[in-house]
């Protein structure tokens, strides 16, 4: 495959697999109350530490991912972040068959942008990025 097109796919996977919790943290800044009593209400200790440092993990980590720069490091931490949230957030054990349902799809796709962000980790952010400069 021409490498242009390599360099080319891996900036535009970034910037997908990163919209997500750069959308997310934006709407967790926006409608920071709101989001403070969700986490509360699912039982969640320290809530005015923990929506601080979610916020820093998806837009920080989201960014990272976006420009290439320390790539790698920030998708391992998104993967880390993902999973006692896809736990805690989206466990569709107990809930009602439409509840269920929903956060079945929610799970799966966590599990999935935990695969890309895998992908991310293994392979790098491509030339197109500031850790790609850098070796190039």
């Amino acid at each position: 495959m021409n490498t242009k097109v390599q360099d080319s796919a891996a900036l535009a996977g970034r910037i997908l697999l990163a919209l997500i919790f750069i959308i997310s943290g934006y709407g967790k800044i926006k409608g920071y109350d709101a989001t403070a009593g969700y986490m509360a209400s699912k039982g969640l200790p320290l809530v005015g530490v923990l929506l601080p440092l979610t916020i820093l993990v998806e837009l920080g980590g989201s960014l990272l991912i976006v420009i290439g720069w320390k790539a790698r490091w920030a998708a391992a931490a998104l993967f880390l972040f993902l999973i006692p949230v896809t736990l805690v957030f989206h466990n569709p054990a107990g809930l009602d068959a439409a509840q269920a349902q929903g956060q079945m799809i929610h799970l799966l796709k966590n599990i999935s942008i935990m695969g890309g962000m895998l992908g991310l980790f293994a392979f790098g952010p491509g030339r197109f990025s500031i850790d790609g400069w850098k070796s190039a």
